[in-house]
């Protein structure tokens, strides 16, 4: 299995805040998530799909080349801004 969790405003834009996808060979990087996910439909693949989504693997921060193992937490967030 793969836990895919989702934060901010992704989770609100998504209504949903995490769930959990059953391990597939395919899935064997980031890229190849969120091409599954983005073909869930518009709002999935624009959500997804911008340049600044932000990811993290088993809590660390990734990129979308980064290689996925079953039983990975793979997180989705917007970039964090502060003052």
């Amino acid at each position: 299995m793969i836990t895919v969790v989702y934060f901010a405003q992704v989770r609100e834009r998504l209504g949903l805040e995490r769930e959990e996808l059953p391990w597939d060979a395919e899935l064997s990087n980031v890229s190849a998530l969120l091409a599954l996910l983005s073909s869930r439909g518009a709002i999935w693949s624009e959500v997804l799909q911008t340049e600044n989504l932000l990811v993290a693997v088993n809590q660390e921060m990734a990129d979308r080349g980064s290689e996925l193992q079953d039983g990975d937490e793979v997180a989705f967030f917007p970039p964090v801004t502060g003052g």
